[in-house]
């Protein structure tokens, strides 16, 4: 008698669907068809099982129920209530209900899911038996409803979830490949056609795609040590059919592996996590194929034997501080492979294409997969003739220094700063401002440490170039200064729209102390954009402290407060520190202490300036107005606009101004146009001094500042 056939849905990973069906087909499945969300196939109730227990690339299998149509709440319900669902599990078996899909009457999976949910416990109710419960976390049989186009499937989770978890992992690293999607790449890497050639893994983490190679070139069926299975509690399973499938899934496993012999190479400059690797690879018992060494991937030399294929997933240079070093590595790794690597194949997964440009080789194949959530792309090379005749004719490709265009700025820049910088005993500094604007970064210099700060693009580049050219200069900056990479700090600084100034990063409480002309700056590198000083100010620093010897200051809106500390070094008598920021003003205050500057004579004042100047009594003989280019702080009653309030500011602050004293205005926005003739009818006459209060490492920038003396006019 001819056996009845079901039919089935097999889900995996976004770009794994083509290799999911290809292996559903190569099972024995007919009628196999591939569309976005998995592989739709017939089979055998045994077929069923033997494709759970061997596929390596699904994620589920299920076996599916019943379908119709659901335009609407009564006819979904109408459709779940066609199953019989007494004949599918018993009453006393705990169920969930996974719901995909949306429509416009239907229009989320929680409404989905309890309409079928009642459909069965009602037919439960009605047909006489008790009402089975639902259990969410882990229900002894799982079901999942597809909504797509006004037509619902319904199917019983046949696997059950995660087919991908072989079991044989005990930990991972810190960001786990899926097996399944191991297994994917492996096939796409070409390594399968020939075994006999080495296998390696530069960066292999726990194994995963190690242990997977192994597992999949000795034929071993994925699943045979699996727990549990999600048609256990399914009335219809046939468990003689069942142990028959699993019985011969396990004596072909053995019989495989018994005449079996590759070797492939793991490689990890972690020892804890290659550990977890050989505990992994022992797990699934095939320790003693995988050859795992401790050392950096920059230091693997080519002791394989014959040409084979390297695979690997390195870190995608998410965390700061991470992406210096991972592009070092890569230039160096690509590198690496040209001189030593003839004829192997290479194969990159990673979610940061641009740092495949590093390499400086040419891809033959891009595959789209996701890692989690993370779009990545598998990129394969060959190191081979074709290769080498590009490198022969490009010699770029060779990642000489001499070549880039801002390698060769920087040194020139370095070279112009050299003796300005020894002499001037000066240790924060700015030494390249997007000088070519291809290499949109500003580069600064504080002490032992390189931050390079990345503007967005100019809309003339486009955003790959950018990218390619950003990794570029993370190369270049560190190798052409001398800096090692872990002193090498990222950051991203896009136009500010309607936002404050200042932006948030990641909270380390990091910091480091600076000289600057005789004072101490507490400076942070890594929690926020900016980082407590700002370089382009030093010279003005210079000129307020000098101005306020012997004289009272009041610095307003004054961020980290290192006018205040200097004018205070300098020997002003009564300085008032005010910003809104309490973050800035302690700031200021633990600024003060490191110069060992106490006492009362030193306020620190948290205030919105705006308001607290209009209500301030007190007199000062200079005045420090720094205002953000443009402000709506939540603080803020009115948002606040430079180019539009700076009269109003300077008409308020000229209140508290003691007769003879100055006002030093300064601020950065672009085309800014000081209103001389508002100044004049309140009696004022304005100095332009940015050319002066410009230092000579931002000589190259006109537009970092704009900067003026104001005082009353003579009478």
């Amino acid at each position: 008698m001819k056996e009845s056939t079901q039919q089935f849905l097999a889900l995996t990973s976004p770009g794994i669907e083509v290799l999911l069906f290809d292996e559903i087909k190569s099972l024995g499945a007919f009628n196999v068809i591939q569309k976005p969300e998995g592989v739709y196939f017939q089979a055998s109730l045994a077929l069923g099982y033997k494709i759970s227990l061997w596929t390596r690339l699904a994620t589920r299998v299920m076996l599916k129920l019943g379908e119709g149509e659901a335009k609407d709440k009564d006819e979904l319900f109408k459709t779940a209530n066609s199953i019989n669902w007494p004949d599918v599990f018993n009453a006393t078996t705990t169920f969930a209900i996974d719901f995909v899909g949306y429509s416009e009457e239907i229009r989320n999976s929680q409404f989905g899911g309890l309409t079928i949910k009642d459909a069965i416990v009602d037919q439960f109710r009605e047909q006489g038996f008790e009402r089975p419960n639902v259990d969410k976390k882990s229900p002894q049989i799982s079901f999942q409803a597809r909504l797509l186009r006004d037509t619902v499937s319904i199917y019983l989770d046949f696997s059950g979830r995660g087919l991908f978890q072989r079991g044989y992992r005990e930990h991972s690293g810190a960001a786990p490949l899926k097996e399944n999607l191991a297994a994917a790449l492996i096939i796409r890497s070409g390594w399968l056609n020939d075994t006999s050639k080495p296998l390696v893994d530069p960066m292999c983490g726990s194994g995963t795609i190690l242990i997977e190679a192994v597992s999949m070139a000795a034929k071993q069926a994925p699943s045979i040590h699996r727990q549990s299975w999600g048609f256990e509690s399914w009335l219809s399973h046939d468990d003689a059919v069942w142990q028959q499938q699993l019985t011969q899934a396990i004596t072909n496993s053995e019989e495989n592996i018994a005449n079996f012999n590759v070797k492939v190479f793991g490689i990890d400059i972690d020892e804890r996590v290659l550990r977890t690797a050989q505990q992994n690879a022992r797990n699934a018992q095939v320790q003693q194929y995988i050859e795992f060494t401790c050392k950096n991937t920059n230091d693997m030399d080519n002791v394989f034997g014959q040409p084979g294929t390297i695979l690997f997933n390195p870190p995608y240079g998410e965390r700061i501080g991470e992406l210096p070093e991972l592009v070092e590595n890569f230039v160096l790794f690509g590198q690496k492979l040209k001189a030593q690597f003839s004829d192997w194949r290479i194969a990159i997964l990673t979610a940061n294409i641009d740092l495949l440009a590093m390499l400086k080789l040419s891809s033959f194949k891009r595959y789209k997969f996701k890692n989690g959530p993370l779009d990545c792309q598998l990129a394969l090379y060959n190191v081979d003739e074709k290769q080498r005749a590009k490198d022969a004719v490009n010699p770029q490709s060779d990642f000489a220094e001499e070549d880039s265009a801002f390698a060769n700025r920087l040194k020139k820049n370095r070279k112009n700063l050299k003796g300005w910088l020894k002499s001037n005993e000066i240790e924060a500094y700015r030494l390249y401002d997007g000088d070519i604007p291809e290499y949109n970064v500003a580069i600064d210099i504080y002490g032992e440490y390189l931050v390079i700060q990345e503007y967005a693009a100019p809309k003339t580049i486009e955003e790959d170039k950018a990218k390619k050219r950003l990794q570029e200069v993370i190369y270049w900056a560190p190798k052409v200064l001398n800096v090692p990479t872990d002193k090498v700090i990222l950051k991203t600084r896009e136009k500010q729209k309607g936002t404050n100034q200042y932006q948030r990063l990641e909270k380390t409480k990091q910091s480091l102390t600076i000289n600057e002309h005789g004072a101490l700056f507490k400076i942070n590198l890594w929690d926020y954009l900016d980082t407590g000083l700002f370089l382009d100010h030093r010279k003005t620093r210079q000129i307020v402290a000098k101005k306020s010897q012997g004289k009272s200051l009041l610095n307003l809106f004054a961020y980290t407060g290192s006018v205040s500390v200097q004018a205070a070094v300098q020997g002003a008598i009564a300085i008032t520190t005010v910003d809104m920021s309490n973050t800035y003003l302690n700031w200021a205050e633990d600024n003060f202490a490191l110069n060992k500057l106490n006492g009362h004579k030193y306020q620190f004042i948290q205030a919105d300036c705006l308001d607290w100047l209009k209500k301030n009594v007190n007199k000062f003989d200079i005045i420090f107005i720094d205002p953000p280019t443009f402000s709506n702080s939540k603080r803020m009653e009115d948002s606040f606009d430079v180019q539009r309030d700076h009269v109003e500011l300077i008409t308020d602050a000229l209140k508290s101004l003691n007769r003879g004293g100055e006002i030093f205005f300064t601020n950065n926005k672009r085309n800014f146009k000081i209103d001389f003739e508002a100044l004049a009818a309140l009696g004022l006459t304005a100095e332009a001094m940015s050319d002066v209060t410009r230092d000579k490492d931002f000589a190259r920038n006109k537009h970092i500042h704009n900067s003026w003396s104001i005082k009353r006019t003579a009478t």
